[in-house]
């Protein structure tokens, strides 16, 4: 009894290493008739990196996201955590990224929002060419197919109207907000597709159980991580993210970030 407690703990702190040091790449489809047949929008999502360095100054992560081949990157907030008190980590990885992806974009998580350097990190995105995209949106052609992306900021600054101020209802419009609870605030948003994280998929799960526990959700959260129908062919998708807050693990919930295929259908 004994040993197989021990081997029992054992296991579950392998576990938690893995999860918590190592990531892998999610992959994502959704169909729409809103772009033409057989064409594809690929946007690789990262949220909730927290500050974390994943390897030798994140080139494990840099090399991931080259291979990811998107067309665009998107980072849906906490790209630094609220106790962040040097950009250096999050400047480098920003560099290299850029270096090789000219369309990245950024909105505000809640950590952003709480950190004394927040306007220092939004300046310093803009000069290494990152569109911060909070309460605004951009016009975007892929190869055949125009669409919008919107962005909001996070909690008491975030203004959906703002953001879809003079767009095309009929094209596809997908929707950066950090936090999931956007779908209750505002649910006759017109939207096709919402990308968000904050869950970190509950950081912790368990069998059979999920996730415990989710900012601004409580216990046992119904909107933790993955696909969500709102109505008809619109979606919510939460991203459970990269890093940690308060309690530097993750169980069961390997760190991740998605790439999202979005697939014209007849």
């Amino acid at each position: 009894m004994l040993l197989a407690t021990f081997v029992l703990f054992l296991a579950v702190i392998v576990q938690i290493y893995l999860d918590t040091n190592f990531f892998k790449v999610v992959e994502v489809q959704f169909q729409t008739k809103k772009i033409p047949s057989g064409e594809e929008i690929k946007i690789l999502q990262i949220s909730d990196l927290h500050n974390k360095v994943f390897g030798r100054d994140n080139e494990p992560l840099v090399e991931a996201i080259h291979q990811a081949g998107a067309d665009i990157i998107v980072i849906t907030g906490d790209l630094i955590d609220r106790r962040t008190d040097d950009l250096g980590h999050a400047f480098s990885l920003i560099e290299r990224m850029t270096a090789r992806h000219q369309h990245v974009y950024f909105i505000n998580g809640n950590h952003e929002n709480a950190s004394p350097l927040r306007q220092e990190l939004l300046d310093g995105l803009a000069e290494r060419g990152v569109i911060v995209l909070n309460n605004q949106n951009v016009e975007m052609t892929v190869r055949n197919t125009t669409f919008h992306l919107v962005g909001v900021d996070d909690g008491p600054k975030r203004n959906l109207d703002a953001a879809l101020n003079g767009v095309d209802l009929d094209r596809y419009l997908v929707l950066l907000s950090h936090r999931p609870d956007i779908v209750a605030r505002y649910a006759d948003n017109p939207v096709d597709l919402i990308l968000s994280g904050h869950t970190h998929g509950g950081q912790v799960r368990l069998p059979f159980i999920g996730a415990i526990y989710a900012p601004n959700q409580g216990l046992f959260p119904k909107l933790d991580k993955g696909t969500y129908r709102i109505i008809g062919d619109r979606y919510l998708y939460i991203d459970s993210g990269l890093g940690t807050t308060h309690l530097p693990i993750r169980f069961l919930n390997k760190s991740q970030m998605s790439l999202i295929r979005i697939v014209g259908s007849e």
